[in-house]
C-alpha cells in the first residue's frame, strides 16, 4: 500500500476517534496564509486550511487540519528549473490559551505530514511552531513557522515558511 494511502488510513481512524470521544466542543475554522520562505528559491508562499479544533478543556484544545500549500519558485532559481512547491499538510497537535476563558493569547505545536502534489515532489514530516489570538466572535490571527523538510528532489531544497494566517472559526 502506498504511503499516502497508509497515512489518509491513518488521519480518518484519528479523526472518527476524536469524534466518537467526549470532548466538550468542536469547531471549525477556515483560514489563508501569506508566508515568507526561509529558502532562497522559492519568492513566497500562500495557503488555504480547513481545522477541527476539540476542546479538552477552556485552555487545552486538539487541533486537526488539512488544506493546500503552495510555494512559488523564484525565476531565477536553479536557471529557472526548480518548479513550483504544493503540498496538502496533514497535521494534528496542542493548542493552549494562556486565558482560562479559552480566547486570547495562544501557543500551538502541530506535527504531521507534507504530502507533496507537485512535480518531482515526495510526502515529508512537517512541523509547525505557533503564536496567535483569538478573538471570543471567532476571528483567529496567528504567525508561524512551518517547515515542510526537503519535499523537492532539488539539491536538498528545504521547504520551510514564516507565515500569517487569518482565519474564522465557527461552534459545530
Amino acid at each position: 500500500m502506498k504511503k499516502s494511502t497508509k497515512f489518509f488510513a491513518t488521519a480518518a481512524a484519528a479523526v472518527a476517534i476524536f469524534f466518537t470521544t467526549n470532548a466538550s466542543a468542536q469547531k471549525i475554522g477556515i483560514g489563508a496564509n501569506l508566508g515568507i520562505p526561509t529558502s532562497d528559491y522559492y519568492s513566497f508562499a500562500a495557503g488555504v486550511d480547513l481545522r477541527v479544533q476539540f476542546d479538552v478543556t477552556k485552555q487545552l484544545s486538539v487541533p486537526i487540519a488539512t488544506g493546500y500549500t503552495h510555494f512559488f519558485a523564484k525565476d531565477d532559481a536553479l536557471a529557472g528549473t526548480l518548479p513550483d512547491y504544493g503540498y496538502i499538510p496533514v497535521k494534528t497537535g496542542l493548542k493552549y490559551f494562556f486565558d482560562p476563558s479559552g480566547s486570547g493569547i495562544y501557543a500551538m505545536g502541530e506535527v504531521g505530514a507534507a504530502i507533496g502534489v507537485s512535480d518531482n515532489s515526495k510526502t515529508t514530516f512537517l512541523y509547525a511552531p505557533t503564536l496567535g489570538y483569538s478573538w471570543s466572535n471567532g476571528l483567529d490571527l496567528w504567525i508561524k513557522y512551518e517547515n515542510a523538510g526537503k519535499g523537492v528532489d532539488y539539491l536538498g531544497n528545504e521547504s520551510g515558511q514564516v507565515a500569517l494566517r487569518i482565519a474564522y472559526g465557527f461552534k459545530l
